[in-house]
């Protein structure tokens, strides 16, 4: 194949899928990054321990994702599995020994690390500035850009992480989310469908609560949404 078409999916056809349960871990922070890695399907989580002993997700991964990239010698937080996980690994020693022919991907490879930078300064505001409805309302209206939906129509999302997993990516108790849930159930927002299927039924009106309008440029969220096995 021409050095100019290599896309990552044709780097991690040939690498053999590694699987791992619910509530596995893939690696820890302050392993070797000698790897990057590429999701098949699934959902992970990525979290690190604050000196106190609190967790902090620092993001959600799904299938056609990658982690890794922005990694240098070691891993800056650990990645579990949220649901059974399968994924492929390309190690950087085999990256670096293709040389000329992995050249077309650098470019890539860059814009990747720099979406990771603009994830990770957007989550930072969001902590830094929104209030908790506001954070809510910001990860719900996150879940619908990435799906690509009418927003201007109800749109369902499935979420397979925990009402805690929410909690602690959005720096909030778990009551307060279950709380602010149940409020903009009843404000007419949004309906609940058991655990992880959520339908938002008045996107303007969540969009004005996390500081989108309807004709704003999407924000990039951290991880991408989509449908699992009940």
């Amino acid at each position: 194949m021409p050095a100019e078409n290599l896309t990552l999916e044709h780097l991690f056809a040939g690498q053999p899928a590694d699987k791992f349960a619910a509530g596995e871990g893939v690696f820890w922070e302050g392993d070797p990054a000698s790897d990057i890695v590429q999701i098949v399907e699934g959902c992970m989580r990525l979290c690190r321990i604050l000196p106190d002993g609190r967790r902090a997700i620092v993001g959600f991964k799904f299938a056609g994702e990658t982690l890794g990239l922005s990694c240098e010698e070691t891993h800056c937080y650990t990645a579990e599995a949220v649901t059974p996980v399968r994924l492929r690994r390309l190690s950087r020693a085999r990256l670096r020994a293709m040389g000329e022919e992995a050249r077309p991907l650098q470019s890539l490879f860059l814009a990747k690390v720099f979406e990771e930078i603009r994830d990770a300064r957007q989550h930072i505001i969001v902590l830094g500035q929104l209030g908790a409805e506001e954070r809510t309302a910001h990860f719900l209206v996150s879940a619908a850009y990435r799906t690509g939906a009418d927003r201007r129509r109800p749109v369902t999302i499935e979420l397979p992480m925990t009402r805690q997993d929410i909690a602690d990516y959005l720096g909030l108790t778990i009551e307060t989310v279950c709380r602010i849930l149940s409020k903009l159930k009843r404000d007419g927002l949004l309906a609940l469908d058991g655990r992880h299927r959520i339908t938002l039924l008045r996107m303007a009106d969540l969009q004005h609560l996390a500081g989108e309008f309807d004709d704003a440029e999407p924000q990039t969220a951290s991880w991408t949404p989509a449908k699992w096995p009940h």
